[in-house]
């Protein structure tokens, strides 16, 4: 378990199920950020994010669950080496440093796994967010998919692909 200032960050339990639905529920309704179908049901979330290869953490402050993430072999073989991962926080908790303090330790737990580095495949480039914050982080853009998701209001937006090594 790791605190970081009042954020604690430990492994998901299975109990933790409702608190991350609530918490992702509401993203993937939304369809700006996450390449996820809206029309999901909280199974189906759940089942993508607490896959058995996902390493799962919850963000919590004054024993609430405000944020998750998971981390991944970005591929298998010769690209298990490189993580993936997703992270999501609730939105009521926005601007809090739920998100940093769950990327900062998810490099641990990824460097602590092996993984010599981190991408992400798939960036919403009108997530200004998350943009802003996985730059601040060292990543780099290292591609640029033209149109590649739907915004719901937006309409096509670019994909940013995003690596930094650990």
């Amino acid at each position: 378990m790791t605190e970081t200032g009042s954020i604690t960050i430990r492994p998901a339990k299975s109990s933790d199920r409702d608190a991350i639905l609530a918490i992702l529920h509401p993203i993937v309704r939304a369809g700006d950020t996450y390449a996820l179908p809206s029309t999901w049901s909280g199974e189906a979330i759940l089942a993508y994010w607490m896959a058995p290869a996902h390493r799962v953490l919850v963000a919590e402050m004054d024993g609430h669950a405000l944020g998750t993430c998971y981390i991944r072999p970005n591929q298998l073989g010769g690209g298990g080496h490189v993580a993936n991962a997703g992270y999501a926080t609730h939105r009521d908790a926005a601007g809090r440093g739920i998100a940093r303090a769950l990327a900062e330790r998810s490099f641990a737990v990824a460097r602590e796994a092996g993984f010599t580095a981190m991408q992400f495949n798939f960036v919403v480039a009108s997530n200004t967010r998350a943009v802003v914050l996985w730059r601040s982080l060292d990543f780099a853009e290292v591609g640029r998919l033209p149109e590649a998701f739907r915004h719901p209001s937006l309409g096509l937006v670019d994909a940013l692909v995003m690596h930094r090594r650990l």
